[in-house]
């Protein structure tokens, strides 16, 4: 068995989603999951049992003020105590009446202003968590032709950007996310890759974009996007999930395991996705049918099947083909490598750590659930 992929895949790191861990829902429900985390200590908790069966935990991604806590120390010793830091932080500018037309675009001063100082509350909270990376999903547009001017809205975007991209220290990284419809229905300020990169652009080189998997029209061709951002160093990283029609923030590859493949080619082209020096890779999904731990386990496994897969393409033999316009070879070289059943690879890998082979197996066995279902009710 080939040992440089499993050493790649015992290095492969990835974010869990503190968000992830507690009770979530539809737009019509929020479902109950017995034993579900209730706080940030206690989803710290839950990430630690993903990492202790799975070893592929680099972080925990914190949303504000989801996660607020009093003494942001007292978390992160938590936090290192279970053998973990915290990663990306996520600022919420979608649940305050006050953001009903606009947070960082709205018309009214104090309330982009209101909208800006919550962000700034977030750079500090990177500063007292040591993150480095502020992932921003912008959830302001408008729902009907005529209810705003688009190139105004952007001008005061640009503005709201600029003073929070200037407070950010230099090692930090401003993550700009986008998404095509959703709650705005007409139009979105950050619809799509394109005006993400834009902005990027007119922030500087420490800004990026960040691509969620849900946030595409359908049929949108995800891995063309990251090799154009990946080739223009303006990746700066993903949240994982899956979706079948729009932004379901399903477990990650429960519905579109090629796709999911097809952009680890494209990743491996730019980045050594076993190293630190990677774009910020997070899963973000909302499991509402699913028990958390184990939802989150599953796309972990998910994530390490298609990075390996992806490592099996003959890249020369690719090459070599592409240069001969050879159509049917270079798709069968792709498509060899992703029908290959890398799964006693990754169940050695564990072996090979001190970790059960089934992770989900083992997780499922040790009671936890249960205990923690009598524990926090």
């Amino acid at each position: 068995m080939r040992n440089d992929l499993k050493e790649k895949v015992k290095n492969f790191k990835v974010e869990v989603p503190s968000w992830g861990f507690s009770d979530s829902g539809t737009r019509f429900h929020v479902f109950q999951i017995p034993g579900a985390a209730r706080n940030a200590f206690e989803r710290i908790e839950d990430a630690a049992q993903v990492d202790k069966y799975t070893k592929a935990v680099s972080a925990v991604a914190i949303h504000i003020p989801w996660d607020r806590v009093d003494n942001w120390k007292d978390l992160v010793r938590f936090a290192r105590d279970k053998g973990l830091k915290l990663g990306a932080v996520n600022p919420n500018l979608f649940q305050d009446e006050d953001y009903k037309f606009g947070s960082l675009t709205n018309l009214d001063d104090k309330k982009r202003a209101k909208a800006i100082d919550h962000v700034l509350e977030c750079i500090d909270i990177m500063r007292s968590v040591e993150s480095k990376v502020l992932s921003l999903w912008l959830p302001d547009g408008t729902d009907y032709p005529g209810q705003g001017d688009f190139a105004k809205r952007q001008s005061l975007l640009i503005d709201s950007l600029k003073k929070i991209y200037s407070a950010m220290a230099n090692d930090m990284t401003l993550l700009i996310e986008y998404k095509f419809f959703e709650p705005a229905f007409y139009h979105t300020d950050t619809a799509d890759w394109g005006i993400a990169y834009a902005l990027s652009k007119d922030l500087g080189d420490r800004a990026k974009v960040i691509i969620d998997l849900g946030h595409h029209a359908q049929g949108t061709n995800i891995e063309y996007i990251v090799s154009i951002l990946s080739s223009r160093a303006k990746l700066g990283g993903f949240h994982f999930n899956s979706r079948k029609y729009a932004d379901d923030d399903l477990t990650v590859g429960s519905v579109n395991l090629y796709e999911l493949f097809l952009i680890f080619v494209e990743l491996n082209k730019f980045f050594d996705l076993s190293s630190d020096k990677k774009p910020a890779l997070v899963i973000d999904q909302s499991a509402a049918m699913k028990p958390k731990i184990q939802a989150t386990i599953q796309s972990v496994e998910a994530l390490q099947i298609a990075y390996l897969k992806s490592l099996l393409v003959d890249t020369k033999a690719l090459e070599t083909a592409q240069l001969k316009n050879d159509i049917v070879l270079s798709e069968e070289i792709i498509k060899d490598a992703f029908l290959t059943d890398v799964r006693p690879i990754l169940k050695q890998s564990r072996e090979e750590i001190g970790l059960d082979p089934d992770a989900l197996g083992a997780f499922r066995k040790s009671g936890y659930e249960e205990s923690m279902a009598l524990k926090r009710g």
